[in-house]
């Protein structure tokens, strides 16, 4: 189990050493970023859900994560309201660094080394594009009124405009369906998915380049920590409990739903937390930290429910 995970921190840290040396430019994680999210890994998806259906048991499993998702985040957004005293805004970045998983660049190149196919982590990122992240969205929008209207909009609009849940609610439909792309368009999108995994890992290590700290924001160690691990510790063991002893999961479901749930916090939460005017930094530390630490969390959590 060890060996599936060397390719993926092995292109992490490539992207990672890329992106100390400058070699390619300054503008390298955004144009990957995009490449990675508007092309490949749409194709990587659709490709996947035609060939491979979602299982039966992948409904046990996600309500599994969802629910786990759903109490971690809770945890933390209860933390910085009534333990830190942040207001609404920041409470909802609280709770999205402590829940909100890295589905794209690092849960599809596991899901796709570890569990074999991209299935499973499908649905979750149609959980969180659709329903999480408009709720987060909106609970931002509300804090933060004084935004203009347009700018609300388009934010809110974000999961009707992402390439990512369009391919996979498409995938979703055509395999429940048996319906399989036709043989030329079937390979090309193949072809063009197998670029997702390796440029979403160099992509992840690019991302992880530290940067200063923005004007007007300081370090909050505390804060970051319980986050980290919120996120990181208590998400995969309450998605375990919940999964193996509620919902009687064993083996590859089992495994699927607290591999998942392990995954660090999503790089999107920067993006909302900036957008927004909420301290970056913060939301920054804690993708970090989250990253590095789940090497080890991931590769626990397969070697122990292999």
């Amino acid at each position: 189990m060890l060996a599936a995970f060397v390719p993926i921190w092995v292109l992490t840290a490539v992207g990672y050493v890329t992106g100390r040396t400058g070699v390619l430019g300054p503008a390298a994680v955004d144009v990957l970023g995009r490449f990675v999210f508007y092309v490949a890994m749409p194709a990587a998806l659709l490709d996947t859900l035609t060939r491979q259906p979602v299982g039966g048991t992948a409904g046990r499993a996600v309500a599994a994560f969802a629910g786990a998702t759903v109490l971690i985040g809770a945890a933390g957004f209860c933390a910085a309201r009534w333990l830190f005293r942040r207001p609404l805004a920041e409470q909802t970045i609280a709770a999205m660094a402590s829940g909100y998983v890295n589905a794209g660049n690092l849960g599809i190149p596991v899901a796709v080394q570890v569990l074999g196919d991209a299935s499973f982590i499908a649905v979750v990122l149609l959980i969180q594009t659709a329903i999480l992240t408009p709720l987060i969205l909106g609970t931002l929008d509300f804090a933060q009124s004084e935004h203009p209207s347009g700018r609300r909009r388009r934010l809110l609009t974000v999961p009707l405009r992402s390439p990512v849940m369009l391919a996979c609610l498409a995938g979703v439909l055509l395999g429940a369906a048996g319906v399989h792309l036709p043989g030329l368009v079937g390979d090309t999108v193949a072809l063009l998915g197998r670029a997702a995994v390796p440029s979403a890992l160099v992509a992840l290590g690019l991302s992880l380049v530290p940067q200063g700290t923005a004007a007007g924001e300081a370090r909050r160690p505390a804060e970051v920590v319980l986050s980290v691990l919120l996120k990181s510790c208590a998400q995969p063991v309450l998605c375990f409990l919940l999964a193996r002893l509620v919902l009687g999961l064993t083996g590859p479901a089992l495994l699927a739903a607290v591999l998942c749930a392990a995954l660090p916090t999503a790089q999107n939460t920067f993006v909302f937390a900036r957008a927004y005017g909420v301290d970056g930094t913060f939301a920054r530390d804690v993708i970090v930290a989250s990253t590095a630490l789940s090497m080890v969390t991931l590769t626990l959590a397969a070697t122990l429910l292999q």
